[in-house]
């Protein structure tokens, strides 16, 4: 069946045939199928995660990717840029079939604060070359930047080292998390033959997330993190019980919530008998007996502060055999403002009583 060309086609070969050249030709040819610019979209295994979803995994990995960058350029002393290059949802088989036999991948498990530990792992692969960039390093080696092919095998030195090295780039997944879920990340095995695991069903829906490792600018290698889709939906089912929370605190009114809140908080009350002003001759001369006449009377009303305000009047006396202030009058708002004393924002809401009441 015969390709039928557009309108806009048929212009762009009219004009190359009057420019003289032959470009135009594939240039309008390569555009017959446009559709094989995009990725085909398999309706008999539908995607699980909105896109929503998979720009909340996109920042969370970009955020771990500059934490590991930093914590891998100062622990082994190189100089590496870690990146997000994809991050897409699949099928755990096509994850496993991109190994070769010797591959090493190890198996991490998980912990949520409010879940415990998942039944399903998390999948991480490091290819060879940054492994053993990272191990020169640590063994005090040079700045040079060691390459090897995806099936190289490790010896048992190596092994041990491996194992360091991968709880290392683990642990800052925790941080990579902690602005949307509180979890561990711990290793717990290293698989040689990544082909033969079965921890999840070969249809199971994984997101697979590649990252970029740029070493020194020399080489350029990767890290394959593979989450499980019933893990992912335990984390998303966390997050949006977050969100829901913290927009039910943000548009609800909970001024009484607050109000309940501050009615318990405590505030220092003084009571002032008078001021008088003595001279440092005088107060130098005082002796236990001594009187120092207030130039108030025997019952004239005491000011009581609350903090540094001045808010109550009342007269002293006792109570119980304790000495008391009995609470008279409170100053009112005016009063306070003329002698410019503010009273605190707390009560600035509190309504005064009409007098006689």
């Amino acid at each position: 069946m015969a390709d039928v060309l557009t309108q806009s086609q048929i212009d762009e070969l009219l004009k190359s045939m009057q420019n003289g050249s032959g470009d135009g030709a594939a240039d309008a040819s390569s555009k017959l199928n446009p559709e094989e610019e995009y990725n085909k979209y398999d309706f008999y295994s539908p995607r699980k995660f909105t896109k929503e979803k998979l720009k909340i995994l996109q920042s969370i990995f970009e955020n771990y990717a500059r934490i590991l960058t930093s914590q891998v350029n100062g622990i082994f002393r190189t100089m590496t840029d870690i990146t997000v290059m994809e991050l897409r949802e699949s099928r755990y088989y096509e994850f496993v079939n991109s190994f070769h036999e010797n591959a090493c991948m190890t198996i991490i498990e998980t912990e949520i604060s409010e879940k415990g530990k998942s039944n399903v792992p998390m999948m991480i692969y490091v290819s060879p070359g940054l492994i053993l960039t990272l191990m020169s390093h640590m063994l005090g080696g040079g700045d040079q930047v060691l390459t090897a092919p995806d099936d190289y095998r490790y010896t048992d030195v190596e092994m041990s080292l491996y194992r360091r090295i991968v709880e290392y780039i683990t642990k800052a997944m925790k941080d990579g998390f902690s602005n949307y879920i509180t979890a561990d990340f711990r290793p717990i095995r290293i698989e040689e033959n990544p082909s033969m695991v079965q921890e999840v069903g070969l249809d199971e829906t994984v997101v697979l997330i590649l990252l970029n490792v740029d070493v020194t600018g020399i080489s350029a290698e990767k890290i394959r993190i593979c989450i499980p889709g019933t893990l992912l939906e335990q984390m998303f089912r966390i997050i949006d019980n977050r969100k829901h929370l913290a927009r039910g605190f943000t548009y609800s009114n909970h001024s009484r919530v607050i109000m309940d809140h501050i009615v318990d908080t405590k505030y220092p009350m003084t009571a002032k008998l008078g001021t008088i002003r003595l001279s440092l001759e005088d107060l130098y001369n005082l002796q236990p007996g001594d009187i120092i006449d207030m130039n108030k009377s025997k019952g004239s009303p005491l000011t009581v502060y609350v903090g540094d305000q001045p808010w109550f009047r009342g007269t002293m006396g006792v109570h119980r055999k304790n000495i008391a202030i009995r609470i008279t009058e409170r100053i009112p708002r005016s009063e306070m403002e003329k002698a410019g004393n503010d009273p605190p924002d707390v009560f600035r809401n509190v309504k005064e009583e009409p007098e006689g009441k």
